[in-house]
This record gives C-alpha cells, structure tokens and sequence, in this order.
C-alpha cells in the first residue's frame, strides 16, 4: 500500500502545543517504563507511536487520561499541569477521548443504541443529542447498520462504532490504541481514511499507539519510536525509518512504507 495521507504538517508553532509529558519517569514494582521522557503533542496532527512490547506506549496513553500517575514530572494539557486532575476532570475539561485496543461498545445493543447511551451520558439536551447523533450516522455512513447488534457487526465497522462513540462529547484530542490490530487490509484502509477525515473536518489532534507500523506510518504526519523508556527516534515517516538508531533497535534494514 503506497502513502494516502495527501499532507504533512511540516511545523509546529509553540502556541499549538496541547499535550505536554515534562521529565516523565514511571515505574511498574521497581521496573523503570519511562525513563525522564520528555514528548509534545501538537494542536490538529496526527502521532504515531512505535516501539516493541513493554516499552510504555500504553503507559503515555494512561498519563495523559489520568490511569497513571507518574513517579516523575508533569502533565500538561492545554497549558495546564493536571498531574494530580482525577480521570474524570480530564476527560470533561480538556476534552479527551480513548479508544481502547479492546471493547468500548455493548455487544448485545443496536448500534444505534450504543450512540444513544453515550449521548446521553454526554448530552443533556434531547434535541441537540438527537442532532449529534444523526450527524455521526451520517459521518460514519452507519444508516444500513442502525438496528444490527454490535456483536454481529464485521471487526471494521466495530471499530468504527467505537471511535463515533469517542466523538459524541466532540473532544479535542483523540487516542487510539491499537486501531488497525486484526483487520484486514481493506478495513485497514478504509480506517486510515476515515482518521484523516476526522483531522480536516473536526480539527482535532490524534495520537495512534499500533504494532502494524506501515499501516501507522501511513496516515501520521510524525511519528516517535520508543525503546527502553526513551525516544529515540521522532519526526515524519520518512525521517524515522531512515534514522539510524530507529533502524537498529525496532525498523530493521529492510523496513520501507511504500
């Protein structure tokens, strides 16, 4: 599959800063994860995040919503230090959304149910709910779908349910773990297409944590590579694979996105 995204974001203002993880140190009993990471995320791009098992793409997910609490050094969303913010105050002001590797849906609701429970978690005024979700069976093209329970949806449209899900209470930062892990490589496509939509139409900043790296270098404008608790690679797809440190430690010679 050759590249799909149409642009990069070539630079970054400061002012565009809106996730900031500052001298983060983690541990798990006595074992070191993060070791003094330093990582921003920039206002409207698209990150991805690449390195072996263990090796805390998982952990900087739980930072940022507040799952982990770091041994060292702050969290930074919007300008403000919210290392001590309980899980739920993040989410709510600052306007985050996770999409989980794994579950994230009802299995024995509708799909139209599903986003109704959500919404009204979210949005008290019945109208507006109404028309938020409409907009998002629209968006996502669900309206063939609306009364199959989420259990006898295809992997794909799973997926896609969950992320819609994320959007209801339009957040302004969007992780995804493992987004692309046991779909096929026309789901995979189509999920890439619809990440990149929902950079250009809602504007928000999008962090992907996947194993299935050519799939992720295909639709990020950056791109990190971890590898024991440090960054030892960052920038667009082209600059990391050709990194030299990249290529030894998780890329291998061989590697290409093309």
């Amino acid at each position: 599959m050759g590249l799909i995204k149409k642009f990069r974001i070539k630079s970054y203002k400061k002012e565009e800063n809106i996730v900031q993880l500052k001298n983060i140190s983690v541990f798990y009993n006595k074992r070191q994860i993060l070791d003094n990471l330093n990582l921003k995320i920039y206002k409207q791009e698209i990150l991805g995040m690449l390195g072996p098992n263990g090796v805390g793409k998982s952990t900087i997910f739980n930072l940022i919503t507040g799952l982990k609490d770091p041994n060292h050094g702050e969290v930074i969303i919007g300008g403000v230090n919210c290392t001590k913010f309980p899980i739920n105050e993040r989410f709510t002001k600052f306007k985050l959304a996770l999409v989980p590797q794994y579950g994230g849906l009802i299995q024995d609701l509708s799909l139209i149910d599903n986003l109704k429970l959500v919404g009204e978690i979210h949005i008290n005024e019945k109208e507006l709910r109404h028309q938020k979700i409409n907009k998002l069976i629209s968006q996502f093209e669900f309206e063939s779908l609306l009364k199959i329970k989420a259990k006898h949806l295809s992997g794909g449209q799973k997926k896609k349910l969950v992320i819609a899900m994320a959007l209801i209470n339009d957040p302004k930062i969007l992780l995804l773990d493992e987004p692309f892990a046991a779909l096929d490589i026309l789901t995979i496509k189509m999920l890439q297409e619809t990440i990149l939509n929902l950079q250009s139409t809602e504007e928000i900043s999008i962090v992907i944590c996947d194993h299935q790296a050519r799939d992720l270098l295909n639709c990020v404008d950056r791109a990190i590579i971890l590898s024991n608790g440090r960054i030892i690679a960052a920038g667009s797809p082209n600059e990391v694979i050709s990194d030299k440190v990249a290529k030894h430690e998780y890329f291998g010679d061989e590697f290409n996105i093309n």
